[in-house]
């Protein structure tokens, strides 16, 4: 809108008091409806033109050049001076815009204009616009946008009155405010809903009492809860009777994940002389989780656990995190190890999410997407709202590993994050194997496959079994290297053979290994689970995987082992 002056009525020339409306103003809806009201006083006239943003000057010269009974007519006047003082050779506005449009609509008008069409430019006048051209013009003056007067030139008709219009906009401008707030609070309820609707569904998934792994007929089974043949603090009443092919010599025990493809486990189970998997999840040992499956030989009576027991829960594992634990973080055990850990990166945004709520919980989505992350990398909190993925001597704790067992050698962090992730938890093992303390109280010879960084040998000694004789086979230079130097550290009396490729253990090489030794009391180890867990999305195709087929050299080799110590 132009500024004329001053909105004051120190320059009037003429007495407002005087002007006096004696018809009444008939106005038109714009669905049609002719509604017919008194209209305004002289000097409600002026107020009523003076609300539309019109400066009072303006009013006073419309008023006197068209009469007192024609607001129409005044409205008209008004907005055509609006139009030429905002010309570029104002005050006389000898030239306006040029080439407004040449579409037959609004609407179309609209959608072809471009930044140079939005310059009204001075080659025609005013006067010589068509009807729809010069209200188009003036509604655009008035501040309202183009794609909006289109739409009431639509709605209320080519003939409708620039009073009709400006009707129109200012309703659906207010409709327009309306709807958002109230779409406002239908989206907060919604997010209720939603959240609610999730809780629910957590809580019907954890009263699920089995978790199915197999679709086929002989479908494997999860316990929930996840705990075997028993544990330590429980008397379970389990009798099973083993296939007479399993009875030993020697012991043998292999491990792999419990959340493998469809068969993965019964096709294990059937090579394995049709033994039953123990399943069991680490976090009733720990303040880890990591849910495993194991097939064993070993007798399941009088087992007992490792002393001391190590911390159950994260704050009991890291004390200094719970001065800064979130409330709304209800995690008391962590996930399962993997390997690899969170980037900087992750952990700079989740600061950034948690920016102002220094003083009060954060919206429950942020608190979902945080909690998420800190569930899959297994982050603690080491400050105010600062997460913190597991160094790796911490982690070497959750697992039952001696301080520093992975450090040192020249390992780099990503390599120590990686050997931990394959390896055993000690604590839930060393239950396993405790069997055999009594067995072998002089000391045991251990084929070890897949051997890692040691977490079979580790369990033993910690359960006071001496390791005489260990062939440890790992094809990872780095796990090989702290495994000799933890059994160099550990000052073992034993011996340790080292051998890098399971392929190349044939049934010559065993049978020089047994007749050195006199025979192997244990055979132990856990194939590669790259192609059976449920973190790889690109390459699970189970037993079958380039890398988890390596359980068949687990299978062939005991088999071989049995044979030559049958025959000798």
């Amino acid at each position: 809108m132009a500024n004329y002056g001053t909105d004051g009525s120190d320059d009037l020339d003429w007495d407002l008091e005087d002007v006096v409306v004696t018809e009444p103003v008939a106005t038109v809806s714009c669905n049609g409806e002719a509604s017919s009201s008194a209209g305004p006083s002289n000097s409600n006239l002026v107020s009523h033109f003076v609300g539309m943003g019109f400066p009072r000057e303006a009013v006073a010269k419309a008023i006197r050049e068209n009469g007192e009974g024609n607001s129409e007519a005044i409205l008209e006047s008004l907005l055509t001076q609006a139009a030429l003082a905002e010309s570029p050779d104002s005050p006389e506005c000898e030239h306006a815009c040029s080439d407004l449009f040449s579409s037959e609509s609004a609407d179309d008008f609209i959608y072809d204009l471009s930044d140079s069409d939005s310059d009204w430019a001075s080659e025609e006048k005013v006067d010589n616009l068509s009807e729809k051209d010069r209200t188009l013009k003036l509604l655009e003056t008035m501040g309202y946008p183009l794609d909006e007067v289109a739409i009431a030139m639509d709605r209320c008709g080519p003939n409708a009155s620039i009073e009709e219009m400006t009707d129109f906009l200012c309703a659906a401008q207010v409709a327009r405010s309306a709807d958002a707030f109230f779409y406002d609070r239908e989206e907060e309820q919604n997010k209720k809903r939603r959240h609610f609707e999730e809780e629910n569904r957590w809580k019907r998934k954890k009263e699920k009492r089995f978790e199915r792994i197999d679709e086929c007929d002989d479908t494997t089974h999860l316990p929930n809860p996840m705990v075997g043949f028993g544990l330590p603090d429980t008397r379970l009443v389990v009798k099973r009777t083993l296939p007479e092919a399993a009875v030993g010599p020697p012991y043998f025990y292999y491990e792999n994940v419990a959340l493998a493809p469809r068969g993965v486990w019964n096709t294990i189970a059937r090579f394995l002389y049709e033994i039953e998997p123990e399943f069991v999840d680490s976090k009733f040992f720990s303040a880890a989780a990591r849910k495993r499956g194991y097939i064993h030989n070993l007798p399941i009576n009088n087992r007992f656990p490792l002393k001391p027991i190590p911390p159950q829960t994260i704050h009991e594992a890291f004390p200094s995190t719970k001065r800064w634990w979130p409330a709304w973080d209800r995690r008391t055990k962590l996930n399962c190890v993997q390997t690899a850990t969170a980037s900087a990166k992750l952990t700079e945004r989740i600061r950034k999410a948690l920016e102002g709520w220094e003083d009060s919980d954060p919206p429950l989505k942020v608190q979902h997407d945080v909690l998420h992350e800190c569930k899959k990398w297994n982050l603690v909190w080491v400050g105010k709202n600062k997460a913190a993925p597991l160094e790796p001597d911490e982690i070497e704790m959750l697992l039952g590993f001696p301080k520093n067992h992975t450090r040192g050698g020249g390992i780099s962090r990503t390599e120590r994050y990686r050997a931990l992730g394959n390896s055993f938890q000690v604590d839930t093992v060393a239950y396993h194997l405790s069997v055999l303390k009594e067995m072998f109280p002089n000391g045991i010879s251990v084929l070890s496959l897949f051997s890692g960084i040691g977490g079979a040998e580790v369990a033993l000694d910690r359960l006071g079994i001496p390791l005489k004789n260990v062939v440890a086979v790992e094809i990872s230079e780095a796990s090989r290297s702290i495994f000799r130097s933890w059994w160099e550290q550990s000052n073992q009396k034993g011996n340790l053979i080292d051998i890098s490729d399971v392929q190349k253990l044939d049934a010559d090489k065993l049978e020089q290994l047994i007749s050195s030794f006199g025979g192997f009391d244990l055979v132990v180890g856990g194939s590669p689970c790259n192609n059976i867990s449920g973190s790889n999305r690109v390459s699970r195709d189970g037993l079958e995987g380039k890398h988890s087929s390596l359980f068949y050299d687990y299978f062939r080799i005991l088999n071989q082992v049995k044979a030559i110590m049958t025959k000798t």
